[in-house]
């Protein structure tokens, strides 16, 4: 992939496949999910003390109460981040998301301050999030991890795996993501 497209075009990409102008990205802006992206991804861009890095936090605080995704731009997101639904979704500003990761509605991604795992989680690549998991604690999910809808994640979980159940279980699985992160950066 050509490394003049910017992080912004790089999650468009992942919605339908197709690298889009600055123009076609603000027309598909309709979606809210691709909006808040933008957005989001505006107000990572500047520095926070600037005005225009001022502005682009105000608008995304906006976007914020509007749609319900509580994501700031200290959370560390890589390329080609897609947002599968529009619905609530809070993410700690502090957890590292890699790249190619999908995040359904409803999804918890926070700290746990007591216990053996306190901490932030740590996400790594081409990780789909299914509808209402939480992940918890200072945990690392491996690349090629698909954790399924209503899990409980507070464990570390090794690369190519699935975690079904609350409280999860781990099932190694070679091509977990396979089918379900499509249009990979």
């Amino acid at each position: 992939m050509p490394d003049q497209y910017t992080t912004i075009q790089k999650d468009f990409y992942r919605e339908n496949g197709k690298w889009l102008s600055k123009f076609e990205m603000w027309a598909k802006c309709v979606n809210p999910n691709l909006h808040f992206i933008y957005i989001l991804r505006k107000a990572q861009s500047y520095k926070k003390k600037s005005l225009a890095g001022a502005f682009w936090r105000f608008v995304l605080r906006h976007h914020q109460i509007k749609y319900g995704f509580q994501i700031y731009p200290e959370t560390q997101i890589g390329e080609g981040f897609y947002l599968g639904h529009w619905g609530s979704l809070v993410i700690n500003p502090k957890t590292k998301i890699g790249i190619n990761c999908n995040i359904a509605q409803g999804v918890t991604i926070g700290q746990q301050n007591r216990g053996k795992n306190t901490g932030i989680p740590t996400i790594g690549n081409e990780v789909w999030i299914g509808a209402n998991a939480v992940i918890v604690g200072g945990i690392t999910i491996g690349d090629n991890v698909l954790i399924a809808p209503n899990s409980y994640v507070n464990f570390d979980v090794p690369s190519n795996s699935v975690v079904v159940g609350n409280p999860g279980k781990i099932y190694p699985k070679e091509d977990a993501t396979e089918g379900y992160i499509n249009n990979k950066i």
